[in-house]
């Protein structure tokens, strides 16, 4: 699966306009994990909430864990108004965005520390607009750039990672450095205005042309000739068919195995993502130096990073990009384990960040472009959504945990280490699928299906 492309003409290829398209998207699907992640989690922590509290308020991601649920209606339902002025992908995306710019003008009026039980409300409307946009910003990409561009694949998925960590990291870095002076309350309305620019974004864009729809009609022709009602019809494509063609496409066996990878892969990420920013302050470094190394320098080491590994991927394959990516993963995690024996060291901590902002880019392009392979184009936003949810469910769901273990083990330095083993079992399972996910690699960009 290695490419012959000289790196010159790799370098070429990224003069893309989709390229730049599927950035801007990014940035808005990053985005409001700033709202109701790192930026609720600092705000919780200086209004004096408990660890566990804390963990547990990071629950409402479990909706992204679950938006393979209404994927379907995101590849098949037409939005009144929308739909006609800006297209499938870009009508659901624009719906979604101003969700989030309601809530988030509700949620800087409030007292989290008063009134814990409206803030969860709030940032979970947050969480379910955001993980609907997910689904219609992936199936964005996956449109724009088919199978039969494979070498489009990996840098695809290093623009939209791009997006991602500059609509989390810019805006997370700008929240920290002003939260001491304006408030917390004055941060979010903030907030509010960079919503209203990605929104700007979206219109900018181009909508994706594809055969979705005609491939859709003849799965609807199929399903007529089974089921005599036309709206039971439409259900059953609408709900079962993206399921069964997954399955249908991969065997039940292999689904089951690469489902299980994708699940167990970024599970040691999550726990540590989760635990992040309060062991930062509990080790002793402030809300400027967070702000600082976590998310300014952060992002400019992740971006760095996200371009070497698409390179990396687009010249020597999907697979071993994967494997390396996960390999330095869990060494990384290794690195705060450090931190927390030697204490509040600045050089150390932006030692971590690198590294870990090195390996998280790393293999989050591999990760990316893996699951987009697996994807089939009638039903793109739904088959991608269940992967993505799926290995969304080991960041959300489980890593409410996090807090809870790091309380019982009372040791941040055995909390990372086991961090570091959780990603032991998905290399395993790559390591002995690997000539399996060459092969499933390889036809995928011979074919179109």
């Amino acid at each position: 699966m290695s490419n012959q492309m000289t790196w010159t003409e790799t370098l070429k290829s990224y003069l893309d306009k989709r390229l730049l398209w599927v950035m801007m998207l990014g940035c808005s699907s990053g985005f409001p994990w700033v709202l109701i992640g790192s930026n609720m989690s600092g705000w919780l922590k200086d209004a004096g909430l408990t660890r566990a509290a804390i963990g547990y308020f990071g629950s409402v991601f479990a909706v992204y864990a679950i938006n393979f649920l209404w994927a379907p209606l995101v590849d098949r339902v037409k939005l009144p108004l929308l739909h006609s002025a800006l297209g499938q992908r870009r009508s659901w995306i624009f719906l979604c965005q101003c969700i989030i710019l309601i809530c988030t003008l509700f949620i800087a009026g409030v007292n989290p520390a008063n009134d814990l039980m409206l803030t969860s409300m709030i940032a979970l409307g947050i969480a379910t607009a955001s993980a609907t946009q997910d689904i219609a910003i992936d199936a964005f990409r996956i449109d724009t750039f088919p199978k039969s561009e494979e070498n489009k694949l990996p840098q695809a998925s290093a623009m939209a990672v791009i997006g991602w960590w500059t609509g989390y990291s810019l805006p997370g870095y700008l929240a920290f450095i002003n939260a001491d002076s304006i408030g917390w309350n004055g941060v979010y309305y903030g907030m509010a205005a960079v919503i209203v620019i990605l929104m700007v974004f979206t219109l900018l864009v181009g909508e994706p042309k594809t055969k979705r729809e005609e491939l859709q009609n003849i799965a609807q022709e199929r399903h007529n000739k089974v089921v005599k009602s036309r709206v039971a019809a439409w259900i059953s494509v609408t709900v079962i068919e993206p399921f069964l063609d997954f399955f249908k496409r991969n065997g039940v066996q292999v689904a089951l195995t690469l489902l299980l990878f994708v699940f167990l892969f970024k599970i040691g990420e999550a726990f540590l993502g989760r635990m992040s920013i309060t062991f930062y302050k509990e080790v002793g470094f402030s809300n400027e130096q967070i702000g600082h190394y976590s998310k300014l320098i952060g992002w400019w080491v992740t971006i760095f990073f996200t371009l070497v590994g698409s390179m990396f991927n687009v010249k020597f394959g999907i697979v071993r990009g994967l494997m390396i990516g996960g390999i330095a993963m869990a060494s990384s995690n290794l690195m705060f384990a450090w931190i927390a024996s030697v204490g509040p060291s600045e050089h150390l901590f932006l030692a971590t960040i690198i590294v870990d902002n090195f390996t998280t880019a790393f293999s989050t392009v591999a990760f990316v472009s893996f699951l987009t392979v697996l994807t089939g184009q009638a039903f793109s936003a739904t088959q991608y959504a269940l992967l993505a949810s799926l290995g969304n469910f080991g960041r959300t769901t489980l890593a409410s945990f996090s807090g809870e273990l790091a309380d019982y083990l009372n040791d941040w330095s055995l909390f990372f280490i086991i961090t570091a083993l959780m990603v032991i079992p998905s290399l395993v399972m790559l390591y002995s699928l690997r000539h399996y996910f060459n092969d499933l690699l390889t036809k995928a960009s011979n074919r179109e299906d």
